[in-house]
């Protein structure tokens, strides 16, 4: 299974981003899928997960609200919507899928596959 996550950039505070993970060599359709990021001298941390229905969506506390997490299944691709930008949400956001389903999704140790990363920073 390879993903690879794109949309990053450079954007101002209060701007918006709308970051994309393709998944290949398997459809994405069948398991959840998940953003992390990490953030300089940070380890990487929850953002948001959809299960395979996207009829489950997970927050972290942080961008709840902000950023939004949709799936096209059709196009084996998982979107993060990211608004109301600050420069707290500079990072490398990662996406990332499990291999099983009925496990926590919020855990970073629940995902097997993940993207190269895509940076995403914002200008204060």
């Amino acid at each position: 299974v390879q993903l690879q996550a794109s949309g990053g950039g450079l954007v101002q505070a209060g701007g918006y981003l709308n970051l994309s993970c393709a998944a290949s060599g398997r459809t994405s359709k069948d398991y959840a899928m998940g953003w992390f990021r990490q953030a300089p001298k940070k380890g990487r941390e929850f953002v948001a997960a959809t299960t395979w229905s996207g009829r489950r969506t997970y927050y972290a506390d942080s961008v709840r609200g902000r950023f939004t997490i949709t799936r096209a299944n059709a196009k084996n691709t998982v979107y993060l919507q990211m608004g109301s930008l600050s420069p707290e949400d500079t990072a490398v956001y990662y996406c990332g899928a499990p291999d099983i389903c009925g496990i926590d999704l919020t855990q970073e140790s629940s995902y097997k596959y993940w993207g190269q990363g895509t940076q995403v920073t914002v200008s204060s």
